[in-house]
């Protein structure tokens, strides 16, 4: 299971200053969330190696509190040595 840089910086980075000036989250449930949902697309998926799917995550930066809903794209390809390899991304990453 991987993420990219983007997918992390915009989904899942959260630090204690973020909860301080915004609302109270962490890292390990933000990643959590995108992690259950990118499950449920997969189920849902039913074959192919790309699905996109979307969840609502509280933007990081600024003073937003209020969650907004968010596309993510979850790709499965191989990796370096040929083995399955789970990608969560940006739609519009390659």
């Amino acid at each position: 299971m991987a993420l990219t840089a983007a997918a992390w910086a915009d989904c899942d980075a959260w630090d204690p200053a973020d909860s301080h000036r915004q609302t109270t989250q962490d890292e390990r449930g933000r990643l959590h969330d995108v992690l259950w949902m990118a499950h449920l697309a997969a189920r849902a998926a039913r074959g192919g190696s790309e699905t996109l799917f979307s969840l609502y995550r509280v933007p990081r930066g600024g003073r937003a509190i209020t969650p907004r809903l968010v596309t993510l794209k979850l790709a499965i390809g191989p990796g370096d040595a040929g083995e399955p390899v789970i990608t969560i991304m940006q739609p519009v990453e390659d």
